[in-house]
């Protein structure tokens, strides 16, 4: 998806400590083992862009799109760091799951480290909009799915994909965790194949300034392209934190 020409990473928020892309769908944040795919990563592109050393203050899986934060120097990030680390900052997300979610909910559900370890995993979600479709996908002639925000309380790995599929409403483009019969639709009827799940914004204490920042990230066309097809009209950004 990003091999040939190298793309320009969209910045949304810059300063002379901390910036922000929009990460688009498909892009590795950074060089993976499993990933022995790809050739082009989100590190050493804007490290190239900006002509300085980046550090990513967070991660975002590969198939997610929208905000990613670096810092511009090791004490700037090892600052950052510790906030992610005392949950002070708030990242907020969007994310198209089959079926029609509660207005709203908050899903406490423990999840397994690859070691066996069970950590506290929490996620806030709330339903912004709903949507049927004539898409006869099984033995149902229509399909029902629902935009959902969702605030991860804390940050396990795969948590947002996890849970959504805990409560059997699977993030739509999800592997292995989501509907195969969905994916399988989405992709070779309407031409989607990454995950509808986007990092809508974060917020945070600026260790410099010292005041509350908060940085949005429009859609990708991917997933503006899905809000489209599913007759989904909202535009609107998250709540204020």
């Amino acid at each position: 998806m990003f091999s040939g020409v190298v793309p320009k990473l969209p910045i949304i928020y810059q300063d002379e400590f901390l910036v922000a892309i929009n990460k688009p769908h498909g892009l590795l944040v950074h060089r993976s083992p499993i990933a022995a795919d790809a050739d082009l990563f989100a590190v050493q592109l804007l490290r190239d862009q900006l002509g300085q050393k980046v550090y990513p203050v967070h991660r975002l899986d590969r198939k997610t799109g929208g905000v990613l934060l670096f810092a511009l120097n090791e004490e700037m990030n090892s600052f950052m760091q510790q906030q992610f680390q005392e949950g002070k900052v708030e990242k907020v997300y969007h994310a198209i799951v089959r079926g029609y979610t509660d207005d709203s909910g908050i899903i406490d559900y423990p999840l397994k480290k690859d070691d066996g370890t069970i950590q506290d995993a929490v996620t806030d979600y709330k339903t912004l909009q709903r949507s049927e479709m004539p898409f006869a996908i099984g033995k149902h002639a229509t399909s029902r799915y629902s935009l959902v925000e969702l605030r991860p309380k804390t940050g396990r790995m795969h948590q947002l994909r996890k849970h959504m599929a805990h409560i059997f409403h699977p993030i739509i483009g999800d592997r292995p965790h989501g509907c195969n019969k969905q994916n399988r639709y989405f992709k070779d009827m309407l031409g989607m194949d990454t995950m509808l799940l986007h990092a809508a914004s974060i917020t945070f204490t600026h260790p410099k300034f010292q005041k509350g920042t908060q940085v949005h990230a429009p859609f990708n066309p991917q997933f503006s392209r899905m809000i489209n097809e599913l007759d989904f009209n909202w535009i609107g950004q998250p709540d204020k934190a």
